[in-house]
C-alpha cells in the first residue's frame, strides 16, 4: 500500500522501478540487437545460423513484446494506485 507524501504525491514503489528498468533494459538490448543484425550483412556476415547470431536474431522478437507488456503493467499499476489515493482523499 502506498502512503502519501506531505506534498500530496503518491510515492513510486520498488516494484514499479524494477518493472520500469526491466522494460527499458529489454527494449534497449532488443533495439541494439536489431541494428546489429541489420548492419551485419553489409559487414560481411553470411551465415546467421552459427555462433551468437541465432540469439541476436530471435532476441528482438521475444524481448520487445515482453518489454511492452512490462511497461503496460507499470502503467496499470500506477493508474490503480492513483485512483485509490484519489478515492481516499
Amino acid at each position: 500500500m502506498s502512503t502519501r507524501t506531505p506534498d500530496g504525491d503518491v510515492p513510486i514503489r520498488r516494484i514499479d522501478r524494477i518493472l520500469a528498468f526491466m522494460s527499458l533494459g529489454l527494449g534497449v538490448v532488443s533495439i541494439v540487437c536489431f541494428f546489429v543484425v541489420i548492419l551485419a550483412r553489409p559487414a560481411g556476415v553470411t551465415n546467421f545460423s552459427e555462433g551468437i547470431w541465432p540469439t541476436m536474431v530471435v532476441l528482438p522478437l521475444i524481448a520487445l513484446p515482453v518489454a511492452f507488456l512490462l511497461m503496460m503493467a507499470v502503467l496499470i499499476m500506477s493508474f490503480v494506485r492513483r485512483a485509490r489515493a484519489n478515492r481516499g482523499r
